[in-house]
């Protein structure tokens, strides 16, 4: 092999989406060379198919909602059909765009990273065999494929041509009726978009609530919001048949007191969750360990069994946020570069599903707490006793906060709000800092914000905050 078919680099890292990034700009800053080695679509999940064009269509869909739907006496409501292929344009405009200037443009910055944009086999220890034939060698190596949809083993699923977060967001043009098989983040903000811009939407979720992994009061009501938007709310079913036809799709499934039922639709939506892309890498033949979901198994710092390699990302399971995401790229190049300094910490990872209304966690609910042999004080707040709310004229909601009844210190909090996602930083921030009732109740919160609502509820562990008076101390 001549020297011009091999590249040697420090650190090679397989994957550029987040956590790819994030590790390649880490090891850079510690004076690393740095291959970033993407076969695909530079910048992964999130920006391409993901949070960003997710995001940007759920909020057409909530403008095009209240056109008709809002509380405001004296403002006209009127209608419209919504033009998807502009809508679709637009999103796929804000994608390129931030694509190129948070991914593309950002290496420019860092002349000791060198992007390979070609698939990559690992073949040996530090060896990586390019797709042109030439090998990239690195003393370290990062793994950051990420995950893909995955679809579970229902009989005639596969034969149905079912849709998937991905190409559900590039349709050509609106579905006339759709199922969605899952009712976890993904399933609920999709269903609802596609409700809002008027398509008849059934959810149908395996477990016995929407968002399963979040507080149950969360999902309770959740479930009840979208139902009076007239979305189809079945929890607890079992799903048997998937049949298809020129027509459309029939989903057959059983409820949980094991009565059959069937849904019709044109089109079939499944979001039952992803799974990690790490087969076919070559793992195998390091002694990289797969778990049983496909995932890397790594320890605290990110290792794998090979001393060498290691994961980051959604790779590796766990919570699968860009954010997360990305905070564990920076962790696996440091520890990969300097040694294991920094343990991949999880304890204060807030969740947002950017449903309307929305639902936000962080922590540990009262259940958990309890498991972990943990008292818990539990306040609960409705948001009619939030002044912004009142004033938005939007009541939906609740603030929900747990704390130990020992310390006092805050150990979850639980959110149901127009823009909960927007509320959970403070109670992030007190759990990571060991903040307690007081400090919380004593600290200024701007009147007329729905942040107030998190002061009024920790307020509510002790006092009725009915019979208060406004910005009450």
């Amino acid at each position: 092999m001549s020297h011009a078919s091999e590249l040697k680099f420090d650190v090679a890292i397989l994957g550029g989406g987040s956590a790819g990034f994030a590790a390649a700009i880490r090891a850079a800053e510690l004076g690393a060379r740095v291959a970033l080695l993407e076969g695909g679509t530079l910048g992964g999940t999130c920006v391409n198919v993901g949070c960003v064009p997710s995001k940007t269509l759920i909020r057409a869909a909530e403008t095009r909602h209240r056109r008709t739907q809002h509380p405001f006496d004296g403002i006209p409501k009127n209608d419209g059909a919504p033009d998807w292929a502009a809508v679709r344009a637009q999103k796929d405009l804000l994608v390129s765009s931030l694509r190129q200037s948070k991914y593309a443009n950002v290496l420019r910055a860092y002349d000791s990273v060198s992007l390979i944009e070609q698939r990559a086999a690992i073949v040996a220890r530090g060896t990586l065999h390019l797709a042109d034939g030439r090998t990239v060698s690195a003393g370290k190596l990062i793994v950051t494929t990420g995950a893909a949809s995955w679809a579970p083993p229902i009989p005639g699923l596969a034969e149905a041509s079912a849709l998937d977060s991905t190409s559900a967001m590039a349709l050509d043009r609106l579905p006339v009726s759709l199922i969605v098989i899952g009712g976890s983040a993904v399933g609920v903000e999709l269903a609802q978009m596609f409700a809002r811009l008027g398509v008849p939407v059934t959810i149908l979720e395996a477990l016995p609530r929407l968002v399963p992994a979040e507080d149950p009061d969360l999902g309770d009501a959740l479930a009840d919001y979208l139902r009076a938007e007239g979305l189809g709310i079945h929890t607890g079913v079992s799903i048997t048949q998937v049949a298809s036809n020129q027509d459309g799709r029939s989903v057959t499934y059983v409820d949980q007191n094991g009565a059959p039922h069937s849904a019709r639709a044109e089109q079939i939506l499944v979001a039952t969750g992803r799974r990690a892309n790490a087969s076919g890498l070559g793992l195998e033949a390091l002694g990289v360990q797969l778990g049983g979901k496909g995932e890397i198994v790594v320890d605290e710092f990110l290792a794998t069994a090979d001393p060498d390699v290691y994961a980051a990302g959604d790779v590796i399971g766990g919570p699968m946020f860009v954010y997360v995401a990305a905070y564990a790229g920076g962790v696996a190049a440091e520890n990969a570069l300097t040694g294991h300094a920094n343990r991949y910490d999880l304890a204060a990872v807030p969740n947002v599903t950017f449903s309307d209304p929305g639902v936000a966690s962080v922590g540990l609910t009262e259940e958990r707490a309890r498991q972990l042999g943990i008292a818990p004080l539990v306040s609960k707040l409705a948001l009619e006793h939030v002044p912004r709310a009142l004033a938005a004229r939007d009541t939906r909601g609740f603030v929900k906060l747990v704390a130990d009844a020992g310390s006092r210190k805050i150990i979850g909090a639980h959110i149901l709000a127009a823009e909960a996602g927007e509320m959970i930083m403070e109670p992030a921030l007190a759990i990571r800092h060991g903040l307690t009732i007081e400090n919380l109740t004593s600290a200024f919160h701007p009147y007329l914000t729905l942040s107030e609502g998190l002061k009024l509820a920790a307020q509510t562990f002790s006092r009725d905050v009915s019979t208060l008076s406004c910005c009450a101390a």
